[in-house]
């Protein structure tokens, strides 16, 4: 199994969305990249994030790269939906380089990546969210979701 971390702006409707992918095995809602080591206070330049565990002899990275571009709006800095604020800005991060390599080709392989503004980089620090946050949708499916439903239930099988 493998491990990658999308941010994708409010990170229900992210876990919401990924859980149900071919190959995805676990996924934990938290915060990526952010400078202080818990959760108390601001965010201190984190982003919401989706700690994605997967199965690479069933799904590739860029597989999980073309399912992620399916729900964020790559061009837009710091906002998906109607969520506006460094924490919901859009990036793919890992502690393994190939995952940051295989994101990077996908990205510079499409016609419009000048406009793209996700960022790749590397995990430098990842705090789970709090329970009220894991699989907030399931729990509580009439909450925001920046995230229409129709793709949240594409991959449902």
């Amino acid at each position: 199994m493998e491990v990658v971390y999308f941010a994708g702006g409010c990170l229900w409707g992210v876990q919401a969305f990924i859980k149900t992918l071919p190959g995805v095995t676990f996924t934990e809602a938290g915060r990526a990249n952010g400078t202080s080591r818990s959760l108390e206070g601001e965010y201190d330049g984190y982003a919401e994030c989706v700690k994605t565990t997967f199965d690479p002899e069933v799904v590739t990275m860029e597989e999980l790269m073309e399912y992620f571009f399916e729900i964020i709006d790559p061009y837009s800095v710091n906002r998906q939906g109607e969520d506006v604020g460094e924490k919901y800005r859009t990036g793919v991060y890992s502690e393994d380089p190939k995952h940051l390599e295989a994101a990077r080709t996908f990205i510079n392989k499409r016609n419009d990546a000048a406009r793209i503004v996700v960022e790749v980089l590397p995990l430098t620090n990842y705090v789970r969210s709090a329970e009220e946050h894991q699989d907030r949708l399931g729990k509580c499916p009439d909450d925001y979701c920046h995230i229409p439903e129709k793709l949240l239930n594409k991959y449902k099988v």
